[in-house]
């Protein structure tokens, strides 16, 4: 019986990697380039190789992207995620300016919602674009 300990993660290259975590090369050497994703170790012909501590790291900063957090809030999660001992309400307060953030874009993308809504009703039938309500409003520069 082979036990958990001696089983060592094999080392990856930057591809498996990228196939790991869904990841796109470039995106993987841009984290890196900003310091969310250390160094990788060099081998002797310089391939960049990974270990199972990058694919973690990676698929954290990947979650905290989907959830459209910038790379200083990324960083900032990191630095208690590194810390585990750390304590963390500065991470509640982190989150807590990211959703009121979340909420300023709705507002904006809700009055952005009404300002095409109007916009369309300028012209609810085909017509030559001359005469086209939608156009006219655009190119009449008093409407702002």
């Amino acid at each position: 019986m082979v036990s958990a300990e001696s089983i060592k993660p094999e080392p990856m290259r930057i591809g498996v990697l990228a196939e790991k975590t869904g990841a796109t090369v470039e995106t993987i050497r841009y984290y890196e380039k900003e310091g969310l994703l250390p160094e990788p170790f060099r081998s002797q012909s310089n391939y960049r190789i990974y270990n199972e501590s990058h694919v973690e790291r990676l698929n954290f900063i990947l979650r905290c992207r989907t959830l459209d957090m910038t790379l200083e809030e990324v960083r900032t999660l990191l630095g208690y995620w590194d810390e585990p001992n750390k304590e963390c309400s500065e991470v509640n307060n982190l989150l807590d300016e990211h959703i009121r953030a979340v909420e300023q874009q709705i507002e904006q993308l809700n009055h952005l919602r009404q300002h095409l809504t109007e916009l369309r009703q300028k012209c609810t039938t085909g017509s030559l674009a001359e005469s086209c309500g939608i156009l006219n409003t655009l190119a009449d520069s008093t409407h702002g």
